[in-house]
């Protein structure tokens, strides 16, 4: 009688049979080539609302281009109240971004690396002002920070500060939006990055700040710089809470969006020219992101 078969021991089997490494690696490679993208034409019923879809947001964009008055345009850049708007804009939407950097990113490692109680509601408080129509942002901001406001009332007497209708007003309102946009951003980058390396900086007697500073912030470099170029972009175009809190006057209010606006009403070209500038500067920002959302998919 010969000898039973042994049963096969799976200490002894090569690794890749029992994990199936050699199968799972060409599997893997198949369902990975093409980035990950199925093959073959999209069904119908997708496609056809997907070009719908593109068609309904490209459209109004195109039709800027087509009637811009590119003939009339370096005129219409060259006006006065133009530069006087870019340049305010372009001071405003820095300044605030500069604020966002300094208050933002400690908000943003205190929601991504400690626990405390109502976390949860701290970060929907936070990003709350994503989802807020901006005019109700400027009138909460007019009863917080305005002459009478909760807090205006104090700066008021006590150091004779006035922030609405200031360009500082500008700035205000144009934080208060965009730093939402950096929170986020610098959240996901520190959940992403590995707390160990923090850790053994601490572990070698660095204090929690420095291997921060020394260790953490180097690593989410990326990330920062990504949600400042989004809040900067989002402060750029801010305009419902900026009318509310700081008002339209030229020169010392009057940002890019509210000079559309203004022009809009008597100029139409002016408006036209204006937007486009926001539009090549959005496209800018959307360019510099390219790569950070390419690396992240």
């Amino acid at each position: 009688m010969s000898d039973p078969v042994p049963a096969l021991d799976k200490s002894d089997a090569p690794a890749d049979t029992l994990t199936g490494g050699p199968l799972r690696g060409r599997a893997g490679k198949r369902a990975g080539s093409g980035g990950g993208r199925l093959r073959g034409g999209a069904p119908l019923p997708l496609l056809l609302p997907a070009l719908v879809g593109l068609t309904f947001l490209l459209l109004p964009l195109l039709a800027l281009i087509v009637r811009a008055p590119w003939r009339n345009l370096p005129d219409q850049l060259a006006k006065p109240e133009v530069w006087q708007a870019l340049q305010l804009s372009l001071f405003s939407a820095t300044a605030a971004t500069a604020v966002s950097l300094v208050l933002g990113v400690p908000l943003a490692w205190m929601l991504a690396r400690t626990d405390f109680p109502g976390r949860g509601l701290v970060r929907a408080l936070v990003t709350l002002p994503l989802v807020l129509p901006p005019v109700v942002g400027g009138v909460a901001l007019l009863l917080a920070l305005g002459r009478n406001g909760v807090v205006g009332t104090l700066l008021d007497s006590w150091f004779g500060i006035t922030l609405p209708f200031t360009t500082a007003g500008v700035v205000v309102a144009e934080a208060f939006v965009a730093m939402p946009f950096l929170v986020i951003s610098v959240e996901g980058t520190l959940r992403a990055a590995d707390p160990r390396y923090e850790e053994a900086a601490m572990t070698l007697g660095a204090s929690r700040f420095t291997a921060f500073r020394r260790v953490t912030l180097p690593l989410i470099a990326p990330g920062i710089a990504a949600g400042a170029v989004l809040a900067w972009a989002r402060a750029l175009g801010e305009f419902g809470a900026t009318i509310t809190f700081a008002g339209n006057f030229p020169g010392r209010t009057q940002t890019m969006p509210l000079a559309v606006y203004l022009a809009l009403q008597s100029d139409p070209d002016a408006a036209i020219a204006l937007s486009l500038v926001l539009l090549a500067v959005s496209i800018a920002v959307l360019a510099g992101l390219r790569d950070r959302w390419i690396t992240a998919s």
